[in-house]
């Protein structure tokens, strides 16, 4: 076990990620991550688009496309995701695109984890910087941490996570802190289980419509202010 560890502290290291002891083997989601690839190869996403990126909740997102028309979006989630294995295969799915906008949804896999709010906001600030790096004008947009049912007794963690997020997102005119759990609640303050599957966590068809009609309206003005500043 601890040579394993070993090997995958010394791979992530090479890609300039810290890796907690804790987190499982980012090689798990290799097939996916090859999958991607080869989708890439066949039939390439546009450069300079919108990119969403993050875990299973955008992952499952099957409409993602017809809802966020005529956004130019795509969809490089992978399902089980934590904010380590983002950083370890952002020079994969993430910088070669060269994004505009990046949409990132991604904490909820590290609070089952027992990660705390100080890594997870961590990784993202980190995620942050990477792109930053090599593409200074990318506008980053964090999708908040979902309140779901089944994180109830985290729900401390997952606000505590989202505050830190939005805290340095206000500090920082490239970055934006899109809050969907509203829309997860209904009016006494009772999570809308109808949008839940089965495990109280994933989402029904009816909650990505709830999404795209929060997050939609602030990635085209997003988008509208690229396209404008680039004819001045």
């Amino acid at each position: 076990m601890a040579s394993a560890f070993l090997a995958v502290s010394a791979l992530a290291a090479a890609r300039g990620v810290l890796w907690p002891q804790q987190e499982a083997s980012p090689t798990r989601f290799q097939p996916q991550i090859d999958a991607f690839l080869e989708e890439d190869r066949v039939d390439p996403p546009p450069r300079h688009a919108i990119l969403f990126i993050g875990s299973s909740i955008f992952r499952e997102w099957e409409n993602l496309k017809a809802q966020m028309a005529p956004l130019p979006v795509f969809n490089r989630a992978f399902g089980g995701s934590r904010t380590a294995d983002i950083l370890f295969y952002m020079d994969e799915i993430v910088l070669p695109y060269e994004p505009k906008i990046i949409v990132y949804y991604c904490g909820s896999n590290d609070i089952n984890a027992g990660e705390k709010a100080d890594a997870i906001s961590g990784r993202f600030r980190e995620f942050v910087a990477r792109v930053h790096a090599k593409l200074p004008a990318a506008r980053i947009f964090f999708v908040s941490i979902n309140r779901a049912p089944q994180k109830r007794d985290r729900w401390d963690i997952v606000d505590e996570a989202n505050r830190q997020v939005r805290v340095h997102c206000q500090a920082d005119r490239q970055l934006g802190f899109i809050d969907v759990n509203p829309a997860l609640f209904d009016q006494e303050g009772n999570p809308r289980l109808e949008l839940y599957q089965e495990d109280k966590l994933h989402f029904k068809p009816q909650a990505y419509a709830e999404f795209a009609a929060i997050i939609k309206p602030v990635i085209a003005n997003a988008w509208d202010l690229l396209k404008f500043s680039k004819r001045l």
